[in-house]
């Protein structure tokens, strides 16, 4: 596979992969609002980017969308608000940890927080060590109280198989509802 190519289409920052797809497709990045482009081998620069001032409209609004989502808030925060972050989630999981702990029948350890841009948590069932987000602050309070089930959901199943989607189920039946907010 060819590395990724990287131009401009009407100042709008492009990144064309060429995979083995039928189709263009098209998503516009967290982080920078750039474009990322999905491509076959024999599609053309030019119709690439065609393809992206087709989608300049629709480009925008989801870079508008983006800017003003938590996600959006979280990639622009300066590091006193990220500290804030921490505060208030280092203050709430200890106590949600206390609460599912007899419930759920397990025992966490040591409980780090992290600013973390793809994960909202972590956990290692060898330890018991728990990492969770601090981003998690941006978002409702239920999200933030998934995030620690599901993290306690792996003291008792490794991965994220049928057996851990049970576990979960029985202890946090809306559980998908939850993790929706989080997309």
């Amino acid at each position: 596979m060819a590395p990724p190519e990287e131009f401009e289409v009407d100042s709008i920052p492009v990144t064309l992969t060429r995979k083995r797809v039928k189709n263009l497709n098209l998503r516009v990045r967290d982080a920078d609002g750039s474009v990322a482009v999905s491509a076959p081998p024999h599609a053309s620069r030019e119709v690439v980017a065609a393809f992206v001032r087709d989608r300049r409209a629709w480009i925008e609004r989801t870079r508008r969308a983006l800017a003003a989502s938590p996600r959006g808030r979280a990639a622009a925060a300066a590091p006193d608000e990220v500290r804030e972050w921490r505060a208030v989630v280092e203050a709430c999981v200890p106590a949600l940890i206390e609460a599912w702990e007899p419930i759920m029948g397990v025992k966490a350890g040591k409980v780090a927080y992290r600013n973390m841009t793809s994960r909202w948590g972590s956990c290692q069932p060898a330890t018991g060590r728990i990492c969770i987000n601090v981003r998690l602050a941006l978002y409702p309070p239920e999200c933030l109280e998934y995030v620690v089930v599901h993290e306690l959901c792996h003291l008792l199943e490794r991965g994220h198989g049928p057996r851990f989607q049970r576990l979960m189920d029985t202890f946090m039946p809306d559980w998908r509802d939850r993790r929706a907010k989080l997309r």
